[in-house]
């Protein structure tokens, strides 16, 4: 489990669920702050999709369920 100063401090990603409820993975590998921005410009595009902000796992792992597989 994470400390709080990880979770806060470590690599985030962002998360997009379509109106379906599938779940897809739209960038990682972010800095709270960077992840936080990405996310508030996608939804200001006024999309109904819904974003949200995530800490990553410390290996980077731990997709979103229905996440393509990056090839």
């Amino acid at each position: 489990m994470q400390s709080t100063d990880a979770a806060a401090n470590g690599p985030h990603r962002v998360v997009r669920q379509d109106d379906n409820g599938n779940r897809f993975l739209v960038a990682r590998g972010l800095d709270r702050a960077g992840a936080e921005a990405l996310a508030a410009e996608f939804e200001a595009r006024g999309h109904k999709q819904l974003y949200w902000v995530e800490a990553e796992d410390a290996d980077g792992g731990g997709a979103p369920p229905g996440t393509p597989a990056a090839g």
